[in-house]
Parts: structure tokens; C-alpha cells; sequence
């Protein structure tokens, strides 16, 4: 009797097999590599906007204080986009027949807002307050990216839930100052942080804007300074005195680990 299957039979079976209990797992990490993909969380792609605002201009070049736009971050939940009067108490007297600000101009003339396209969104279920943050420290640059080099503003994290957990979950290792004369100070045995005219004599919040006063007036960044100028994670190293130090800062903020990691703090 003839046989029915081919010898290669086995092997295509064997084969389909295979392709087939693989498809879900291939499927499942396509779907994840999409969905973590600069197409999907637009992370680093500029976003068209009614006006051309260059961070890099205002705030490395011309040394403007981030405050002078966001005028609400250190008060309120949300960052506020300035009004139209905010850039014409500039602009009514410098580039004031740039094309490229018309709709500044129309803006103003109509007392209509311009309509922007937010760059950094979070769900309704989640709550964030830039404020909180802004009075413990923590950098714009830590979630933002290096935002003083854009010249067209761009998405600097994800914001994933996994990412924002890794710092409420060890505060400590993000805790490191930006201009790491404290650390010095540490390390020498001699802690002299808090002293009259020191830099750490600044408040946590004047020490997060005093970095980019020093990066437009071209002054030489600490190690610690210059990973956040590039947007890197301000990570304490690995080793009993970093991690000292970061809990000592913890301390002198009154950043309560426990509270961080209460769902409540974020999804109430």
C-alpha cells in the first residue's frame, strides 16, 4: 500500500506545531515592543505646536528662570503654560515682525489662548503634583528630560508606572544634591552643608533652578549637575556612604519612604 504522507511529513507537522504555540508569544512581544515604542509614547519626537518655543533659546541662552512661564509649579498641582501676556511683555518690544510669532500677536490682539499640544500627559487615574515635587528637590530634568537643549519640546520619559515606582520605592538613591558639596563635606567626615553662604544653604527648590543659571552662564557643572543638564537620573552610587547620604537627605526633606509607596499618594 502507498503511503498517504510524504517522509518530509513529520518535520512540516513538527514545524506547524512549533509556528503555531509560538505565534502568541510572538504576537504578545510585538504588541509590547510596539507599545513601548517612541511611535506610541512619542518619547523624543517634537510635536507640532502654533508657535515654535525653543527651551534651549529661552532658557540656556537668555538665562530666563523656568518660573517666569511656569509660573504655577511651585504652588500647584500643574505646571501652567503661560497666557499670550506673558510672551508679550518680550515680545511688544524685541521680534516684534517675526512671522513666526504671529499667532503670539493674534493671540493677544483677540484674547484668544493659543491651542498647544501637551506634550506630557498623564491618565485621569493618576494624579501627580509638580509642586510636592518641586519642594523635595526633585529635579525637572529627572522626569522631563533636558529640557534647557530642546529646541522644539519633546517627551523625556515614558512615565510608566514601573518607572515612577522605582524612585517612590528608594527615594535614597535619587536623593544626591546637585552640586555635591554636602557629599564632599561626607566624605571628608566634616559636614559643614548647612553652613551660612553655602550652596546647600539653599532651599531643596532654589537648589533645582540654580542649576540652570549656572549652565547659561557657562559656570562648570559637578559630576552630579552635569547627568542631570543631560537628562540622566540622578542616581547615588552604590556604596554605604552615597546611600548615607541620601537617606540623611531624605531626612533633612521629610520624604516619608512609607508614604511614597501608599497607592493613595498617586490614585486617589
Amino acid at each position: 500500500m502507498a503511503q498517504l504522507f510524504r517522509p518530509a511529513a513529520n518535520s512540516i507537522a513538527t514545524a506547524s506545531l512549533l509556528i503555531g504555540a509560538s505565534l502568541p508569544v510572538v504576537a504578545l512581544f510585538s504588541g509590547s515592543q510596539i507599545t513601548r515604542s517612541p511611535a506610541n509614547t512619542k518619547v523624543k519626537m517634537p510635536l507640532d505646536q502654533p508657535v515654535p518655543f525653543s527651551h534651549k533659546h529661552h532658557v540656556k541662552e537668555l538665562g530666563i528662570d523656568c518660573r517666569y512661564c511656569h509660573s504655577t509649579v511651585e504652588e500647584q498641582a500643574n505646571a501652567s503654560v503661560p497666557a499670550s501676556e506673558v510672551c508679550m511683555s518680550c515680545h511688544s518690544q524685541v521680534w516684534t515682525n517675526s512671522p513666526m510669532l504671529d499667532p503670539v500677536r493674534t493671540s493677544y490682539e483677540t484674547d484668544t489662548p493659543l491651542k498647544w499640544n501637551k506634550v506630557n500627559v498623564v491618565p485621569d487615574f493618576v494624579y501627580f503634583d509638580h509642586s510636592i515635587h518641586i519642594a523635595k528637590g526633585i529635579s525637572c530634568n529627572n522626569c522631563h528630560g533636558a529640557v534647557q537643549e530642546m529646541h522644539i519640546t519633546w517627551k523625556g520619559q515614558a512615565f510608566r508606572m514601573a518607572w515612577c515606582l522605582d524612585c517612590h520605592k528608594d527615594p535614597a538613591k535619587f536623593m544626591l544634591g546637585t552640586d555635591g558639596e554636602q557629599l564632599g563635606a561626607a566624605e571628608a567626615g566634616d559636614d559643614h552643608s548647612h553652613d551660612e553662604g553655602s550652596v546647600n544653604a539653599k532651599t531643596p527648590k532654589e537648589q533645582i533652578f540654580a542649576i540652570y543659571r549656572k549652565i547659561a552662564a557657562g559656570e562648570k557643572l559637578t559630576p552630579q549637575e552635569y547627568r542631570l543638564s543631560r537628562g540622566q537620573s540622578q542616581l547615588v552610587p552604590k556604596d554605604d556612604i552615597h546611600k548615607g547620604y541620601g537617606e540623611m537627605r531624605m531626612e533633612d526633606r521629610e520624604i516619608k519612604k512609607e508614604m511614597l509607596s501608599d497607592c493613595y499618594v498617586c490614585h486617589n
